[in-house]
């Protein structure tokens, strides 16, 4: 029986993070890591609620430079996606949990590679979303064209302007949603808002396009020791649906389930299969 949800504060390696935790912590613990210039709240509360309620621990929490965990000016981040494998271990400590199941999404996929990479003994499985393979030398499909257009014209964006970012952010959900399931553009528009008040705006988050890291454990994928499952929708414009099959064909006995139209997002109409892969692979 899933329990309700707290609240952790924790400081570690010179941050601040803001984390939540969902059902008892008893269960088995999964660690969600979201993605670039995406707070926890993108792992939606009834996703968590769902997920611990099939006797999950779940924890979420702003990476740095999102939602209320420290932020740097923007422009030149004074830490990379290791530091932010770090952060990971350090919510893992608050928690007082040697290990969890970890489940990253698109940048987060790449921190958790990082992490199970580099401390594998932290990781009991992991899970990787919309996301593309850390230190594997072959040669993938770029960025849809139309998606890089629209990022392209962030450059001229006022980003401290809260009516610019939230109609872009908007727009941006919606070149990046499922071609199979309805967009709720009024839905999504209003989170964005919440999402952006509560983070303060997202002037800091654009620090997310400039990180760098990872070279520690180039070439290591294939000797990942964790369980892995990997989730990637078929028209993902960001990461095609050929970077999560390379993840999963570079690690023996991986698992690897494809979401017919998914795009680069939890689609609430793709829960069910989401959520049952990743508590049979948790269990």
């Amino acid at each position: 029986m899933a329990k309700g949800k707290s609240e952790k504060v924790v400081n570690a390696n010179g941050v601040t993070i803001a984390t939540e935790a969902f059902g008892d912590p008893a269960a088995p613990p999964v660690l969600l890591i979201m993605g670039a210039m995406a707070s926890m709240m993108w792992w939606p509360d009834a996703f968590c609620a769902a997920l611990a309620s099939t006797g999950r621990y779940v924890i979420r929490y702003d990476n740095r430079d999102t939602g209320l965990s420290t932020k740097y000016a923007p422009g030149n981040p004074p830490y990379t996606m290791d530091d932010m494998a770090g952060d990971a271990v350090a919510v893992l400590d608050a928690y007082g949990l040697p290990a969890a199941n970890v489940v990253g999404m698109s940048l987060g996929g790449m921190i958790a590679q990082i992490l199970a990479l580099s401390a594998p003994e932290r990781v009991s499985s992991l899970t990787l979303v919309s996301t593309t393979p850390i230190g594997l030398e072959i040669e993938l499909p770029p960025i849809g064209a139309a998606y890089l257009e629209h990022a392209a014209s962030a450059e001229s964006l006022d980003w401290s302007d809260r009516g610019q970012v939230i109609a872009f952010m908007t727009k941006d959900a919606r070149m990046i949603a499922s071609t199979a399931h309805p967009h709720d553009a009024v839905r999504v528009r209003t989170f964005i808002e919440r999402d952006y008040d509560r983070s303060g705006g997202l002037l800091s988050a654009t620090n997310h396009f400039m990180l760098k890291g990872g070279e520690a454990v180039k070439g290591k994928l294939k000797s990942l020791e964790a369980p892995l499952l990997v989730i990637h929708g078929t028209t993902d414009p960001i990461f095609s649906i050929e970077h999560g099959m390379a993840i999963a064909d570079a690690v023996a006995g991986s698992r690897f389930v494809s979401i017919a139209g998914g795009g680069h997002e939890l689609h609430g109409d793709d829960w069910d299969i989401i959520l049952a892969a990743i508590a049979g692979h948790t269990s």
